[in-house]
């Protein structure tokens, strides 16, 4: 008997015990620990990094990969790919159930190899190629919303491959109500991409008046339009200021007179080839002219370059940024030599 109510006693405190232990809610209010965070840098140079973040008591990590890039993830496990090799310093913030917080830090180098995603090397002559190029026509609005002078035409005479290279040739003539005919050529609905780098050769028309430019539009424009949809100007040249380049960027609030760039002097812009370029990453916009750096944009998520862009070659005649047209002028070629996006 004695034995039985042992047994019950005992049987009851078990019972009572876990009884307590399970109306005890646990404790959330306890900040993340432990935290540690590891790389795997790819060997084969594409740019992708595997990290894997832990801690005790975390319910999801916030990665900052050191681009300007964030992403979380609730496991702590995530591969994100690099679009530039570079050193980045990589920041994981840990977060409990109640938001409470432990971060952990990591410096990686990332080496990413580029691919030639695109080119015109401009070996075929005639018309330029239709799979890669088609054509903005007429005058626009208001000439293309610069007060620019030219008709633009898919016309052999304002736009011809010959000999190598591209040649978009702007010509005085009266042509349907304007007083000069030229070419704009585009890779939309063709050609687009998002990040990358482009590299064009190109020797630039002389000319009071004269308005050469290669430069990029995003694909939304359509549907947002401009400068909602952004602008990279890789280069543009003006022929009341001989020799100087202009690299810019536009976009809300910078657009027009107000754009964000910069300029480079160079020699013989109208008489020689030139390389021209620019690299286009999550957290910069740069502009080169023959391997030298003259403008760099800080790009963010604020800002609309963050999505496809396409190409725009053309040759256009005064308007707001080309300015008064020498009366003199007869005609002028913007020759290419080829350009190339690699990403």
């Amino acid at each position: 008997m004695k034995l039985m109510n042992f047994l019950i006693i005992s049987l009851f405190a078990i019972i009572s015990a876990c009884s307590k232990g399970d109306d005890t809610p646990p404790n959330t209010n306890v900040a993340p620990t432990n935290v540690t965070l590891s790389a795997n840098v790819s060997t084969d140079n594409s740019g992708n990094v595997t990290f894997t973040a832990t801690a005790t008591n975390a319910v999801n990590f916030d990665f900052d990969f050191g681009n300007g890039v964030f992403q979380t993830v609730p496991n702590g496990i995530v591969t994100y790919k690099y679009p530039s090799g570079g050193n980045y310093t990589v920041n994981v913030v840990a977060k409990s159930q109640s938001n409470l917080t432990a971060s952990k830090s990591i410096q990686i180098t990332v080496a990413v190899s580029s691919s030639l995603i695109f080119s015109d090397e401009f070996d075929t002559p005639g018309a330029p190629d239709p799979g890669k190029w088609g054509y903005d026509i007429g005058t626009g609005s208001g000439g293309w919303g610069n007060n620019e002078a030219q008709y633009y035409t898919n016309r052999l005479d304002n736009a011809i491959v010959s000999n190598g290279t591209l040649k978009i040739i702007a010509k005085k003539e009266n042509y349907s109500g304007s007083a000069y005919t030229s070419a704009r050529l585009l890779s939309k609905n063709k050609f687009s991409f998002k990040y990358g780098t482009v590299e064009a050769r190109a020797k630039l028309p002389a000319g009071v008046g004269t308005w050469p430019a290669i430069w990029m539009l995003g694909d939304n424009i359509n549907t947002v339009g401009w400068p909602a949809c952004g602008e990279i100007d890789i280069m543009e040249h003006r022929g009341m200021e001989l020799n100087k380049i202009f690299g810019t960027v536009h976009h809300p609030g910078h657009s027009g007179g107000n754009a964000d760039g910069g300029t480079k002097v160079i020699s013989n812009a109208t008489t020689e080839f030139h390389l021209y370029k620019m690299e286009w990453t999550a957290t910069s916009i740069k502009f080169y002219v023959d391997g030298v750096v003259f403008y760099t944009f800080t790009n963010n998520q604020s800002v609309p370059f963050n999505h496809n862009f396409f190409l725009l070659l053309n040759f256009a005649m005064g308007g707001h940024f080309g300015g008064s047209i020498d009366p003199a002028f007869n005609t002028a070629t913007f020759e290419i030599d080829y350009i190339r996006v690699y990403q």
